[in-house]
């Protein structure tokens, strides 16, 4: 399985991690319960395979992440681009956006990172 490769409710799992660490494996179970409705077990169960694939640590009951949210993003992003566009990403943003008009402050940031990506 590829390093930063997260199935639905592990990103979720992730989310909670990134936005709260360092956070106390006590109150992560709790944000588990609350913002997934997941018991304990589950909880732990996911913490562990996560700490195994090297995405996040858990030392003395202090979880963090070793892999950072952007990475992750940019690597599912990357995926969807090769799977589903052939790797086109002109295919992608055409489908992405559809009908959907940009507004112009989106559009002068697409030019930003495209002119940025460029040099």
């Amino acid at each position: 399985m590829e390093p930063y490769k997260l199935f639905d409710a592990e990103y979720k799992f992730a989310c909670l991690v990134w936005d709260h660490e360092p956070v106390n494996s006590t109150d992560l179970v709790k944000l588990s319960q609350t913002k997934l409705g997941w018991k304990k077990s589950t909880t732990y169960t996911v913490l562990r395979k996560l700490c195994e694939r090297g995405i996040l640590k858990n030392e003395e009951a202090t979880v963090t992440a070793i892999i950072k949210k952007t990475d992750a993003q940019k690597y599912e992003s990357r995926t969807v681009v090769d799977k589903a566009f052939n790797g086109s990403l002109p295919q992608f943003l055409t489908a992405f956006l559809g009908e959907k008009k940009l507004s112009e402050k989106e559009a002068e940031e697409l030019k930003r990172i495209i002119e940025e990506a460029t040099r």
